[in-house]
């Protein structure tokens, strides 16, 4: 996974597709026929502009700096009822939960989320139909055809919102990133300061059985993200993809943890209560700094129906036991 400036999870586009081409208005002649009948051809329809998902891209780094993406028009019809050249589409390849959106009314038009996925976000116009289509027993040699219809031009957005198996949510150094290199072939950058991480990582975790899940660091959260403060808002909407959430709460932090996950929670339901459906688990990171007695201590103050943990990336503590209670409730989820 690329770092850095190189995670774009947004863009803002021009689409502009495809005319459709003129219909003909041709009627037939040849050595035999002076006065033949009608037989122009139709247009073929403007290129669309078409979204496809691809399962290896990770970012919209590619599409930041094409501001305006054209398609092809069509063709006119020809004679002998020959019709036009379709216009070429204008395909972007995109990663897998990028949401298109109408950049003026703010509406979502669609979603890609499987690999391979095709879905026109902008269609071409549709080609003219031939004079001969506008023959009756009135009207045997119309001179006359449809033009093609106009393309379209719209600014569109396309968000990405991550799709991973488990998101993991957490203040600025509750210790996601560390434990996401622990735990997957992730590189994270990681400091003892908050908001190193500025882009969502992604890990692949190994589990028993040759089996694995995906699992995203998500930038820290801190209070009033939900109402767009700091980085929050932005990073907010790739939780909204995770299938489980994984509260990461230090042990060494300033509140009790039931007060810290409290907080977490009302961000999360401010800013889309759906998210209070998913399943979610509890991780007291940094542990290693307890000893038995107060870890008993702390058990007692723990917030109830919610699975928790006590582990410490840096000491190995209970890292299997986390993947195990994860891996229940990836296939808990409905």
């Amino acid at each position: 996974m690329s770092q850095g400036s190189n995670f774009v999870d947004y863009v803002k586009i021009c689409c502009r597709s495809g005319r459709g081409g003129a219909g003909s208005a041709h009627l037939h002649r040849d050595k035999k026929t002076a006065k033949g009948g009608p037989d122009g051809g139709d247009g073929g329809r403007g290129g669309h502009i078409i979204l496809k998902g691809n399962a290896q891209l990770w970012t919209l780094l590619h599409l930041k700096f094409r501001k305006h993406i054209i398609a092809k028009n069509g063709e006119p019809g020809g004679l002998s009822l020959r019709t036009g050249k379709d216009g070429d589409d204008e395909v972007l390849e995109v990663p897998l939960g990028t949401v298109a959106k109408d950049a003026e009314t703010g509406e979502i038009l669609f979603e890609i989320t499987h690999d391979g996925e095709t879905k026109i976000l902008t269609p071409g116009g549709r080609g003219g139909l031939g004079n001969w289509h506008f023959k009756s027993s009135v009207r045997q040699t119309p001179r006359f055809a449809q033009p093609g219809e106009a393309g379209q031009e719209r600014w569109m957005i396309l968000e990405l919102k991550i799709l991973a198996d488990v998101g993991l949510v957490g203040f600025p150094n509750a210790g996601k990133s560390t434990l996401l290199s622990v735990v997957s072939a992730a590189k994270p950058e990681i400091a003892d300061y908050p908001f190193t991480t500025l882009v969502p990582n992604l890990g692949i975790v190994s589990y028993r059985d040759n089996r694995s899940f995906i699992m995203a660091d998500i930038p820290g959260i801190i209070e009033g993200a939900s109402k767009g403060k700091g980085l929050g808002y932005r990073f907010l909407r790739h939780i909204e993809r995770n299938s489980v959430l994984l509260f990461t709460i230090p042990a060494d932090t300033g509140r009790t943890i039931s007060e810290e996950y409290k907080i977490l929670l009302n961000e999360l339901t401010e800013y889309n209560p759906e998210l209070i459906d998913k399943p979610r688990i509890l991780a007291i990171t940094k542990s290693d700094l307890l000893d038995e007695e107060l870890q008993n201590e702390m058990k007692e103050s723990l917030p109830e129906n919610v699975p928790s943990i006590f582990i410490s990336s840096v000491a190995q503590k209970n890292i299997t036991q986390l993947k195990d209670l994860i891996w229940s409730a990836i296939q808990q989820e409905p």
